[in-house]
């Protein structure tokens, strides 16, 4: 299979196997989705949604949150992993929507990166799931899976990102991203996959027969 192919395979594939494939992350709102997935870094989408409803509980608006302690917050979501840097993040971060954008989220790339703890995933996660612009958020696992199918040779997120973008329609962004997400988890661990085992390696390389070593 040429690139193309593969793509045209993981693309069709994925439609068929996830037709609908809900936000991992709990939220309610944009606010909530960028603190959702805030905490998220380093730690996985099932704990985040355990811990948000007591975080929900303490504030659940810019508002209230730029107000809580941050010491309490950290409390709430130490089982989160960077406690204190994610804690001071969601105060900072609550306390600049409502000094500067009257407590909404602001709806672009630039002035969703300038905000305390949030990197381009983050924004890209933001926009594509609570106000539904075209992005396609690469985390290490959709980095991983894209190396594994031959999608991309980037050496980074960032390379990988902009390698599935020329590969996939625009449309389909937002979409597949999330699907590609659901088969990781599912099918194409890290742990459980090395390029060799999960049926779509198999139908993409038929005939591989050593590991795919990620490029990090």
């Amino acid at each position: 299979m040429t690139k193309k192919e593969r793509a045209l395979h993981v693309d069709e594939k994925l439609a068929e196997l996830y037709p609908d494939p809900p936000i991992p992350l709990d939220h309610f709102d944009a606010y909530s989705l960028l603190v959702a997935v805030l905490l998220s870094a380093q730690c996985t989408d099932a704990r985040v949604n355990q811990i948000t409803p007591d975080l929900w509980r303490l504030a659940d608006n810019p508002s209230d949150m730029a107000r809580v302690p941050v010491e309490r917050i950290r409390d709430v979501i130490r089982p989160c992993g960077l406690s204190p840097r994610k804690s001071q993040a969601i105060r900072d971060l609550s306390r600049i929507l409502v000094d500067e954008y009257g407590g909404a989220v602001p709806e672009g790339f630039e002035k969703l990166e300038a905000l305390p703890g949030v990197g381009h995933k983050t924004a890209s996660v933001v926009m594509s799931q609570a106000f539904g612009h075209p992005a396609f958020p690469v985390d290490t696992h959709i980095h991983r899976l894209a190396q594994r199918w031959g999608l991309s040779s980037g050496k980074n997120v960032v390379q990988t990102e902009a390698d599935l973008k020329r590969l996939f329609p625009r449309e389909r962004w937002n979409e597949l991203h999330l699907q590609i997400i659901f088969y990781g988890r599912e099918h194409c661990t890290a742990r459980g996959c090395d390029g060799t085992v999960c049926p779509m390696c198999r139908e993409l390389y038929p005939g591989r027969k050593k590991a795919v070593v990620t490029r990090k």
